[in-house]
């Protein structure tokens, strides 16, 4: 087998340097979380100093994890470190923290439109998760998988597959999962752990979603929409939408999901998801934004019909490629 070399290069400076900052995408998620605990826990394994970083807080469905109360939550990089991790991020932007760009920067990441910004790139569109890339750091740097670390990278890759539903799911996937069992890490204990914490504010949420769903072009694409004030009137915080945007797939004509939350400054988030070789990374890649095949986001400065014109309009022309593919 051929050494990946970007990983090699990754691996020389994480074993000659000493301290560390690993930092990931505003408003993390799964991914991100995971990745970044478990390259920490393995870069102390293996005697360096680590600080864990993100401009947002940890969701609330992942405050159970360990390591969660070591991630600090900052606008900008105070101190000097040996280099900068940038983990799960297309460009140095989705940090949204100040700073970083002043140390050496090690960019690993899986998305399709990463734009290199790194010293060191290490980028790899097979990944089906960050996850995947820090297991073969933890290998690299001869850290034995233990089920902390073990449990941090299952939980990446969990939840950036959709729970294994996405066309990114590979044997190398599986793979890896295997040996993370083996070390005594129960997929069925993790998911009830992520999947089963929901508040009652959740449940309401998602029958307001459902209620107002809107189903377009013979149901094939579903419309959802929030605002701060449905989330008030159902005691629901942001971060309890998590997964929420996958329900309509669970329908068999159902194609595509578009979910819109109305953002500050007349903005909206645009988060889509898609089954099959529908294609909603193109769809946010239109708008600035990225992701993956079955999982992607944007954000729009438009009033709300404009953009829910424009976005439909672009998922049906996707779906219809996907049929004719």
């Amino acid at each position: 087998m051929i050494p990946n070399m970007s990983l090699q290069q990754v691996l020389k400076v994480l074993t000659v340097r000493n301290k560390f900052v690993i930092a990931s995408h505003a408003r993390p998620d799964g991914d991100s979380i995971g990745s970044q605990l478990a390259l920490a826990f393995a870069l102390k394994h293996v005697g360096k100093e680590v600080l864990v970083v993100n401009r947002d807080p940890v969701p609330t469905y992942l405050q159970t994890f360990p390591g969660i109360s070591d991630i600090k939550v900052v606008k900008n990089i105070v101190g000097s470190f040996d280099a900068a991790v940038v983990l799960e991020c297309g460009s140095l932007a989705r940090t949204e923290i100040s700073g970083l760009e002043q140390h050496f920067v090690i960019n690993i990441d899986h998305h399709v439109n990463n734009t290199m910004y790194g010293e060191i790139n290490w980028h790899d569109e097979s990944a089906a998760a960050c996850g995947e890339m820090v297991f073969d750091v933890v290998k690299g740097l001869s850290v034995p998988l233990s089920k902390t670390i073990a449990t941090h990278i299952y939980l990446a890759i969990l939840t950036d597959t959709g729970s294994f539903h996405y066309s990114n799911v590979t044997p190398r996937t599986f793979e890896i999962c295997h040996q993370i069992a083996s070390v005594g890490v129960s997929p069925t204990a993790l998911a009830s752990q992520v999947y089963r914490q929901s508040s009652i504010g959740k449940l309401n949420l998602t029958g307001t979603l459902l209620k107002n769903m809107e189903l377009v072009s013979n149901s094939r694409v579903a419309i959802l929409y929030v605002d701060d004030q449905i989330l008030s009137e159902t005691r629901c915080a942001p971060d309890d939408m998590e997964g929420l945007i996958n329900l309509p797939l669970t329908a068999k004509d159902v194609q595509a999901v578009v979910l819109f939350k109305k953002a500050a400054d007349k903005h909206f988030r645009v988060s889509l998801r898609s089954k099959g070789n529908v294609d909603v990374r193109s769809v946010a890649a239109n708008h600035g934004g990225g992701g993956h095949h079955n999982a992607a986001g944007c954000l729009l400065s438009m009033p709300i019909d404009q953009a829910r014109t424009k976005i439909v309009s672009e998922i049906v022309e996707a779906i219809e490629v996907a049929d004719e593919s």
